[in-house]
């Protein structure tokens, strides 16, 4: 099946603690259905101290479902996403605007 959201691609929270927020996503597992957004659903996680970095506290960013996720049209606002051939080619396309992504 092909990809509805894709590395890149700007989206929207739907649901939980970072409901409403918008961020990229850095990148994308299809196989069990998630998705990382730079930003968003930001866990603590305690590094030891190596040659190479200092250790600590550090922030990461955790993977959330995609069916948690709307893209974001041109408007700014979610959508859901279609599939259309524009001749050979086949392309996204926002719902609501019916504009190819």
């Amino acid at each position: 099946m092909a990809a509805k959201l894709k590395k890149g691609d700007t989206v929207i929270v739907l649901t939980g603690k970072d409901k409403g927020k918008k961020g990229e996503i850095t990148s994308v597992n299809p196989t069990a259905n998630k998705a990382v957004v730079e930003g968003l659903n930001v866990a603590i996680r305690h590094t030891k101290q190596s040659a190479g970095s200092q250790g600590g506290r550090v922030a990461k960013s955790m993977p959330i479902d995609l069916s948690n996720l709307a893209i974001v049209d041109k408007d700014g606002k979610p959508t859901r996403v279609g599939f259309r051939m524009d001749g050979d080619k086949k392309v996204r396309f926002a719902k609501t605007t019916g504009d190819a992504i």
